[in-house]
């Protein structure tokens, strides 16, 4: 019988839990490509990024969001992307998270860039929402990196 460990590193498992984590970060990058400006307007509203960067952050930032979505489903550098993927999910869980903490109530801009009509408490409980569910993806970030251990290695030096 196999160990939960096992199961949990399966390559069945592992290729599903890419091609799902990598479709997420796919369908979240395309409304921000498709509309820089209002994307832009989002990441002014989280007061954290500096103003002369907030344009470069709003343009590049979709792009490397499909890029490593690509990259998880197509199962290309996935232990690369799924680092990066974790590593974009902690700086988007603490940016909520600063937010929450000043009671600043803004759309987070994961998958819809307008929050027009939302009250206040709408916003606060959508951000709790998105925080739960970037948890969630961490999680799976966690299942490809135990389930890739040791793959990509670097070529050792001549």
């Amino acid at each position: 019988m196999k160990s939960l460990r096992d199961r949990l590193a399966s390559p069945w498992l592992t290729v599903r839990v890419q091609i799902a984590l990598g479709l997420i970060f796919i369908v979240a990058a395309l409304p921000k490509i498709g509309d820089p400006p209002s994307f832009a307007h989002i990441l002014y509203n989280y007061r954290i990024v500096p103003g002369g960067l907030l344009n470069l952050f709003a343009l590049v930032l979709p792009w490397l969001e499909l890029l490593l979505g690509v990259a998880l489903v197509l199962g290309i550098w996935k232990r690369t992307a799924a680092i990066l993927v974790g590593g974009l999910l902690v700086a988007f869980i603490m940016g909520l998270g600063w937010n929450l903490l000043r009671g600043n109530p803004i759309d987070c801009g994961c998958f819809d860039l307008s929050a027009a009509g939302r009250s206040a408490g709408e916003r606060l409980l959508d951000m709790r929402t998105a925080v739960a569910r970037d948890l969630g993806m961490l999680l799976l970030v966690a299942q490809i990196l135990g389930a890739t251990r040791g793959e990509e290695k670097t070529v050792p030096a001549r």
